[in-house]
């Protein structure tokens, strides 16, 4: 998207958060954004970038380093808690055990061993801040429209 001016490219990264098409909640919401509050935003943005791969636009022009990230198609779940309410952020992979083979090779290692849960294989790596971010093979089928 070089060389687009900001409208533009907010208007042609808003046309790939919702895979080129229309929205499923009519046009009330269109996608959505992620915030990682971090207090090594270069390095985290670097990983996001080099290690995961992820595409970005600068948020004002192609040379502001304040990065937006397109993400990989989304779900979410709501479970039950006797806890305060929170929030989670898992990323989602077909076969964990390659994932985090391909991971290693990049010098990222899962915070503690893979566990079966009823709903996946998860584990967790954490971004250079520290940040953890949950890391899943998915047990049940893909949401609808995904």
């Amino acid at each position: 998207m070089a060389g687009h001016g900001t409208a533009h490219s907010a208007a042609a990264f808003c046309h790939l958060l919702r895979g080129g098409g229309g929205s499923t909640v009519g046009t009330v919401i269109t996608g959505v954004h992620l915030v990682l509050f971090s207090q090594a935003a270069d390095a985290d943005r670097a990983f996001l970038r080099d290690v995961l791969g992820w595409p970005s636009v600068g948020a004002a022009d192609e040379q502001d380093p304040w990065r937006i990230f397109r993400l990989p198609p989304a779900e979410a779940g709501v479970h039950p808690s006797d806890g305060p309410a929170s929030t989670a952020l898992y990323l989602m992979c077909d076969d964990l055990t390659a994932t985090l083979d391909e991971l290693a090779g990049k010098g990222v290692h899962p915070l503690r061993e893979p566990q079966a849960a009823s709903w996946g294989v998860v584990t967790a790596i954490a971004l250079p801040s520290g940040l953890e971010l949950g890391l899943y093979e998915a047990r049940h089928a893909p949401a609808p429209g995904g």
